[in-house]
């Protein structure tokens, strides 16, 4: 099957002059290259001095992005930590799967936690309440995708982690995947919900579900989105292509992909515009996860976060100028990546856990006839 998708008319030769007006703005500056890696270093410095202090999901995140650009170990014990917590939680989830009416009851627990300070975080709890078991699914399907990505999915480690396989089987994912009010809220989910299911052989909706997402975000409708929903889409089309990768593990073909480099290239200044640090940098890690590192959009990206960076605090802002570390931690570990992008990625971690880790971890889920009780 072909993942490639239908170009939208005219937007492959729009795009081509976007790119040749970019390479002839980008010939008249002077060369940056200097300039990106040391504002990413300065970003790197400044998060690793407090990372120890970083929530323990924010310093996950961290480390294993810059594990995958850099391959360095430094980044292995908190790689390991993470995959101790994993494996431990999943037992939990793995013990309860045959109690009746548990995914329903774990769905209505998430749901109720999910926070709801901005409008936006409002509009998904009221969507996913709609939606039964899909909440714990969701949730359940990251967790074994993440061990999935470290090499704990086995019976060494997880020795129940079929019955959690099978149970997703079961899951009505289609349904909510191409419905257009979950769409609308939650593209960038979506996009990554598809292909944990892929990965984890659950199901290949990879084809069903672009198809719904072209035709929720046609190109006559752009002129008329919202700026809320405008991100939505470019975040959600974003989350394609990383998701594609492994989040960052791989390339992606860009060719499977061009569909959505087009897009973003001849939406550039609209993009600029209207979306984020977060997501404009998103688009830039786009590109290079397609291999097209030389590509105008990249410079004017990286230029757009040379101005965004606010050297006194050694970081990239929040849009209402914010600095709090943990909240930036998403924005500024992008930053860093698409700043200072490596000549190749980094798989994994795989990780092993030790007998004793798995026991501790079998223990503390109270589900130790399910998990892996031999040597991460």
């Amino acid at each position: 099957m072909s993942l490639a998708c239908p170009r939208r008319p005219g937007v492959r030769w729009l795009a081509s002059l976007v790119a040749i007006w970019l390479a002839g703005c980008a010939a008249t500056l002077p060369d940056s290259s200097s300039r990106y890696v040391e504002v990413a270093g300065a970003i790197r410095e400044r998060y690793e001095e407090a990372l120890p202090t970083l929530p323990a999901a924010k310093q996950r995140h961290y480390a294993q992005r810059l594990y995958r650009i850099t391959g360095e170990a430094r980044y292995l014990p908190l790689n390991r930590a993470f995959g101790r917590r994993l494996v431990d939680s999943l037992c939990v989830e793995i013990g309860h799967l045959a109690t009746p009416g548990y995914p329903e009851r774990r769905a209505r627990q998430i749901v109720a936690a999910y926070p709801e300070r901005t409008p936006k975080q409002q509009r998904r709890k009221r969507m996913l309440a709609e939606w039964g078991e899909i909440a714990y699914a969701k949730h359940l399907a990251f967790e074994l995708t993440q061990a999935h990505y470290h090499g704990l999915l086995d019976d060494t480690h997880l020795s129940g982690y079929r019955r959690a396989l099978d149970y997703l089987g079961t899951v009505d994912f289609h349904a909510f995947l191409v419905d257009p009010d979950v769409m609308e809220v939650y593209a960038a989910q979506v996009a990554n919900l598809v292909y944990y299911l892929h990965d984890l052989g659950v199901a290949d909706l990879r084809e069903t579900v672009i198809d719904a997402f072209q035709r929720h975000y046609p190109p006559e409708r752009d002129a008329h989105l919202s700026r809320a929903s405008y991100r939505n889409k470019i975040y959600g089309m974003t989350h394609f292509v990383i998701a594609a990768s492994d989040y960052y593990q791989k390339p992606v073909s860009d060719e499977m992909f061009d569909w959505i480099l087009d897009d973003f290239a001849a939406d550039l200044p609209r993009i600029l515009a209207e979306t984020k640090e977060d997501i404009y940098t998103e688009v830039g890690i786009s590109f290079l996860l397609a291999g097209q590192e030389a590509h105008p959009v990249v410079r004017r990206l990286r230029d757009a976060l040379l101005m965004a960076y606010d050297p006194g605090a050694g970081m990239v802002p929040a849009e209402d100028g914010g600095t709090d570390l943990a909240t930036g931690e998403h924005r500024n570990v992008l930053a860093i990546m698409l700043l200072d992008w490596p000549e190749r990625l980094h798989p994994g971690p795989l990780l092993e856990l030790s007998f004793q880790e798995r026991s501790v971890a079998a223990r503390g889920g109270k589900a130790a006839s399910n998990c892996g009780a031999r040597a991460f």
